[in-house]
């Protein structure tokens, strides 16, 4: 994977509602929920996910908010990897609420 453009990523953060820029080479998305045990479900989800491609966010557990960080370490910054990787966490999100 090939780190995007500052110009890519804006492109590609308009096709991802409530996904913003963190820090030049993240991207963010906060997720609330009915309760925590929801939350943690979503979690495990997102873990699974993440194991399948190899490619694991940073999760932050606030109670019923859990905090989705996405980035690429090999390329110090954002890749196409990551947006897909929000579009499923996107899906997975959809089809628990």
């Amino acid at each position: 994977m090939k780190k995007l453009s500052e110009a890519a990523v804006s492109q590609k953060l308009k096709t991802l509602e409530k996904w913003r820029i963190k820090e030049e080479k993240w991207i963010e998305r906060r997720y609330r929920f009915k309760d925590y045990l929801e939350g943690i479900r979503f979690v495990n989800k997102l873990a699974e996910a993440a194991e399948e491609v190899n490619h694991h966010p940073f999760i932050t557990i606030q109670y019923k908010l859990v905090i989705v960080e996405l980035t690429s370490w090999s390329e110090n910054g954002l890749t196409d990897l990551d947006f897909d990787v929000a579009i499923q966490y996107e899906k997975l999100y959809k089809e628990m609420v």
